[in-house]
């Protein structure tokens, strides 16, 4: 999926709710992210045209919550708790995902299977 700012965006979406896993003093959500406004997408390896900007998972904790909430890598991130997170530095993001007193996190995501699901559906097929 492309995107450009300030651009309205038609993406097909998943809520994923989280629980966080308390470990002493922190809140474990168990996944990594990558992108964002501030960040060079040309390193993405899950933008297809090496310009999208968004955040996205790059690494699940296998057994965290992220896992058992079925979070995969390469999901892009487009919400989180009502927050846009469709241009935000990665640094935003970390916080809206890290904040102390939320033990539960709601996400929007996208993932290219649901897009293609959706394509296959209306009996458009992607170009092979």
């Amino acid at each position: 999926m492309s995107f450009v700012p300030g651009k309205p965006v038609t993406a097909v979406v998943q809520k994923i709710e989280i629980q966080k896993l308390r470990q002493g003093d922190n809140l474990i959500l168990g996944f990594s992210i990558g992108g964002g406004i501030d960040q060079d997408p040309g390193q993405n390896p899950f933008s297809e045209d090496k310009s999208d900007k968004g955040i996205y998972v790059t690494r699940i904790t296998p057994g965290g919550p992220a896992e058992v909430a079925d979070l995969r890598v390469g999901d892009k991130i487009m919400q989180v708790n009502g927050w846009d997170m469709t241009v935000v530095t990665h640094d935003q993001a970390r916080k809206k995902l890290t904040k102390k007193k939320e033990e539960v996190v709601r996400l929007l995501i996208t993932r290219k299977s649901l897009e293609e699901a959706v394509k296959h559906s209306k009996g458009c097929h992607p170009r092979q």
